[in-house]
């Protein structure tokens, strides 16, 4: 298998599991949301599961205190992701809130977005994440909680 290949069978893999094991989230613990004929997928996952040869490649920052957040944008009957502006924060229980950088991650048919968030261990973070797709004048809201635990 091609080195480019098994970086992104890694990546996916990765995501695949966050999105099977993501934690509290809106509407009924479904890791997406469906605005239209698009659906947004969504998980936050610590920085440690991705392994350091692959956080290279995509200048992460791996941390046991460092979450990821991963954004999928998928239009019904179109394979894979599909670019999108995608901008948010994380707030915490104070009303701390953190600007979150998204980064376009693009391999062959798949695009996503990836953001680094610090937190502390058992930290709240409600996410407002703003999905502007190319044709909509205004972006879509997803909102969604997640607990997140500092990794041992």
């Amino acid at each position: 298998m091609h080195k480019h290949n098994k970086l992104l069978l890694s990546v996916l893999v990765v995501f695949i599991a966050a999105l099977l094991g993501a934690g509290s989230a809106a509407a009924g613990d479904k890791p997406f949301e469906r605005f239209g004929d698009h659906q947004v997928f969504f998980s936050v996952y610590n920085s440690s599961f991705i392994k350091p040869d692959i956080a290279r490649i995509y200048n992460i920052t791996r941390g046991k205190d460092r979450a990821l957040i991963n954004i999928a944008v998928v239009k019904d009957g179109v394979q894979g992701g599909i670019p999108a502006q995608i901008s948010g924060t994380a707030t915490n229980l104070m009303q701390q809130q953190r600007k979150l950088e998204f980064s376009e991650i693009q391999e062959q048919d798949a695009v996503y977005y990836l953001a680094s968030v610090r937190f502390t261990n058992e930290e709240v973070l409600n996410f407002a994440i703003d999905v502007k797709m190319p044709g909509n004048r205004r972006p879509y809201q997803l909102k969604f909680t997640k607990t997140l635990y500092v990794d041992n």
